[in-house]
């Protein structure tokens, strides 16, 4: 059973609108002209992210002797 993930977004007022990124996640940032406008890019570019990463260590990994499991982070 999937999860919840709580990252931590921050956004800053710019003149055209926010900028948006993720503490815990390089990579993971966006812009818009609102900010509900830009928490939903901000939530895209997440998934974008973190699919692009699972992708790299797939690729990186293929023909390997690897073990892959579930972990979870209680903070």
């Amino acid at each position: 059973m999937p999860k919840n993930v709580q990252f931590t977004a921050v956004f800053r007022k710019v003149p055209e609108g926010y900028i948006g990124f993720v503490e815990e996640l390089p990579g993971a940032n966006t812009q818009g002209a609102t900010l509900d406008e830009t928490r939903r890019n901000l939530e895209e570019a997440i998934t974008l992210v973190l699919e692009a990463n699972r992708t790299l260590a797939e690729e990186d990994l293929a023909g390997q002797d690897v073990i892959r499991e579930p972990i979870t982070i209680v903070s």
